[in-house]
């Protein structure tokens, strides 16, 4: 366990998980439902015959990110809860092997860690989730981090949600970085509107922003900008093969994605890391353009292999592609 008190670049703070991706053969389908949303099928009553396994210790939103932040040379922890089960003792293992610090990891004495499965078809995958309950409280810190980043926990964690927006209006110096997780976007904003009011820089796909702002508003500017008007001082705005969308007070910027050098195996994990080297680029000193830039590149990589960790690169790795990047992998500043 680490002990160093001097002040970490990056803290995640969220739920962790292990990861087993099943891959289903011919024996699974998709179809589409009345409104062309795609769905995973298998017929009641069959013996579905699966092709492979394989199991990813110390995952989830946060604890990629975590990762993700360490691999690009940031001095990072995490903060998270699990169990006292083996599944536990094998993430705490996973995440000091990856160098993120885990003096800020809480062991709850007779819980269960939470374990999740994926089940593959192709390169899209449906999650199986479970997650235990936990007494969720924000360590105190012998300094404050310079970057908290938010994600994904438990439905029993609105008191958190508090506390960590308090912690925020305390240390000022700390930027936080919210990426919400399932349970946070059924909240939508009001109910945790004073996390949003402190909120340096936050992400979310297109159908996320319209969930959370419940609305049916299309155009990418307006959803950007509804958010900043909550409090975010940066919204970045996800949309599949278009790329990402982000605003500041300086502008609007589009940026696409960086070509896959081969057909996506997984997408499990492609917006942690994008969102996180965007937050990883801007704790190094970069502007908002030079961070959008290279967050791409890390989700390009990641989705060439399966979990959402394998495939994050380091620093010199992302300035190499920027560097053999196509002429058209360019950020496009908005109107």
């Amino acid at each position: 366990m680490n002990t160093n008190e001097n002040q970490l670049d990056f803290v995640a703070i969220g739920d962790i998980t292990t990861d087993a991706f099943i891959q289903l053969d011919a024996g699974a389908f998709v179809s589409k439902d009345s409104i062309g949303n795609e769905q995973l099928c298998v017929n009641f009553g069959d013996k579905i015959e699966y092709e492979n396994v394989t199991v990813v210790k110390a995952v989830g939103n946060s604890p990629n990110a975590a990762t993700s932040a360490t691999r690009l040379g940031l001095n990072t922890g995490l903060v998270t809860h699990m169990g006292d089960d083996d599944n536990g003792v094998d993430c705490l293992e996973q995440l000091n092997t990856e160098g993120v610090s885990t003096e800020f990891v809480t062991i709850q004495k007779g819980q269960k860690t939470n374990y999740h499965y994926v089940l593959r078809h192709g390169a899209e995958r449906t999650i199986l989730i479970k997650h235990y309950k936990y007494d969720y409280k924000l360590p105190k810190f012998t300094t404050a981090p310079k970057w908290l980043y938010f994600s994904s926990v438990g439905e029993d964690s609105m008191q958190y949600h508090h506390e960590i927006a308090q912690f925020i209006k305390d240390n000022p110096n700390t930027k936080l970085a919210f990426q919400p997780g399932t349970f946070q976007i059924k909240l939508g904003y009001e109910r945790i509107k004073d996390m949003y009011a402190v909120t340096e820089v936050f992400f979310c796909n297109k159908q996320e922003a319209k969930k959370i702002l419940k609305t049916n508003e299309d155009d990418m500017l307006t959803l950007l900008t509804d958010f900043r008007k909550l409090g975010p001082k940066v919204a970045i705005i996800t949309d599949g093969p278009n790329g990402a969308y982000a605003q500041d007070d300086t502008g609007s910027w589009q940026m696409p994605m960086y070509p896959d050098p081969a057909p996506p195996v997984d997408r499990t994990g492609a917006g942690d890391s994008f969102s996180s080297t965007v937050v990883a680029m801007l704790a190094n000193g970069m502007s908002l353009p030079e961070a959008l830039v290279r967050g791409p590149i890390n989700s390009m990589s990641v989705v060439q292999y399966i979990g959402a960790q394998k495939g994050l690169l380091s620093k010199d790795s992302i300035e190499d592609h920027l560097v053999n990047a196509p002429e058209d992998y360019i950020i496009k500043q908005l109107a």
